[in-house]
């Protein structure tokens, strides 16, 4: 073996027979620096999580979409709520559709989506639920997951056909003793035939305002072709009261635009609101892009992080402190120890040494404690929880890496001390 080498292995066995003359000592001293460890990792794996989640909700609403969405404007609210009848007429258009699709650079495809809230009855069951009109490629632009049969074809758009497709939720309360395929469910006065399941994979935030169902399960969904929507149930809804009634016009409640690539989604954007503000007189949409929110979502994570291992850091640096005040004492106790090393031949190089080698000991083998426990905390947040947590390389090798600095930074100013000793002072030391 290399002289240097053993000399070297040889101060690590000295310190660490050192520290396991005082065990527990030893052990609480260590403790500072698994807690530090601990909270870095576990921190960073529940925000890294929470992000995960975050940015996989803002994907599924379609990276290269941009969503328009009818909204009452507020002084028609306040006037539909004065009179004991009142009509409105508000929210996008086929138009609006149609001119987005004509004149806006990359746009792929339209999809215009209807919503009306009605009760959907099969047998003795009823049950609220929304009815989407909207055409065949709804599934492929929100990533609807056909479940058996089929959905809408371009057949039932163009002949206007009685048939449905209905969440799997909503199926199972509305059959829960039949296969509801080929079944007829009966909407407002008409009846549609069900030809096929789906489930739902829409979020709160696709919500449409006009639908109202805050507090229902959100796959209480029907679809039918929007042709079907417009012939049955017409473009003036009529919501009736307590001896009033309020009629609302709106044509379409969304408009989901999918481009070609998401390059031009930034660009497309403003020019999406240029347009409908030129042909409508008030606010009555509003737009969703939500590459712009995964954009602040991702920019959200890195404050999210930057903040948490600030504060798990921070605990680190505590660690640090307790691991060079107990050192300090340490080398006031041994101070006849360092004397007669001194007296024996060690040079303060060697006494620097052998001080310096304890601390990092205990701050590495208190953090190697720690990213055990960084490790396993997680795994039971996630287990005892639905919250999800990552456990990333890169926190595991900071919060390490980090461990074994404080270690050097704070076990440095001891051992000076130490070798700064005095040797016959430290000799008549009692």
């Amino acid at each position: 073996m290399n002289p240097l080498a053993f000399q070297y292995l040889v101060v690590v066995r000295l310190g660490i027979k050192s520290l396991l003359l005082h065990k527990l000592r030893s052990a609480l001293t260590m403790l500072g620096i698994i807690f530090g460890v601990c909270s870095v990792i576990a921190m960073l794996a529940i925000g890294e999580g929470a992000s995960y989640e975050a940015q996989e909700a803002i994907k599924r609403l379609g990276s290269a979409n941009i969503i328009i969405r009818s909204v009452k404007p507020p002084e028609d609210t306040k006037v539909s709520g004065m009179g004991r009848g009142s009509s409105i007429d508000y929210g996008l258009t086929y138009r609006d559709a149609a001119r987005i699709q004509d004149t806006v650079p990359g746009v792929k495809r339209v999809l215009p989506v209807r919503i009306i809230r009605e009760n959907v009855r099969f047998a003795q069951n009823s049950f609220p639920c929304q009815v989407l009109g909207t055409l065949p490629f709804y599934p492929e632009i929100v990533g609807l997951e056909i479940v058996r049969g089929r959905f809408l074809s371009d057949w039932d758009e163009i002949n206007n056909e009685n048939i449905c497709v209905l969440t799997v939720g909503l199926a199972q309360r509305l059959f829960p003793y039949q296969d509801p395929l080929e079944q007829s469910v009966k909407i407002d006065a008409f009846y549609y035939r069900v030809v096929g399941l789906v489930r739902e994979r829409n979020l709160p935030e696709q919500r449409t305002q006009a639908g109202k169902m805050e507090g229902e399960p959100l796959d209480n969904n029907v679809y039918i072709p929007l042709s079907t929507s417009r012939t049955r149930f017409g473009e003036v809804l009529i919501r009736r009261s307590a001896g009033s009634f309020e009629a609302e016009k709106v044509e379409l409640h969304q408009i989901t635009v999918q481009m070609h690539d998401t390059s031009t989604v930034e660009t497309a954007d403003p020019q999406i609101k240029t347009l409908l503000r030129r042909f409508h007189d008030k606010v009555d949409y509003e737009t969703i892009v939500p590459l712009q929110l995964l954009r602040q979502a991702e920019q959200t994570k890195r404050i999210f992080n930057i903040v948490l291992g600030s504060i798990a850091a921070i605990s680190l640096l505590v660690g640090g402190i307790g691991i060079m005040n107990i050192m300090l004492a340490t080398v006031t106790e041994r101070t006849r120890e360092i004397g007669i090393r001194r007296a024996l031949g060690a040079t303060r190089r060697d006494i620097t040494m052998q001080f310096l080698v304890e601390t990092v000991v205990l701050a590495v083998g208190g953090g190697l404690i720690g990213v055990l426990v960084g490790i396993i905390t997680p795994v039971i947040v996630s287990h005892l929880t639905t919250m999800k947590t990552i456990i990333t390389l890169w926190s595991v090798l900071v919060a390490f890496g980090i461990s074994g600095a404080v270690g050097i930074i704070f076990g440095l100013y001891p051992a000076k001390a130490a070798a700064q000793l005095d040797p016959i002072e430290a000799l008549r030391h009692e």
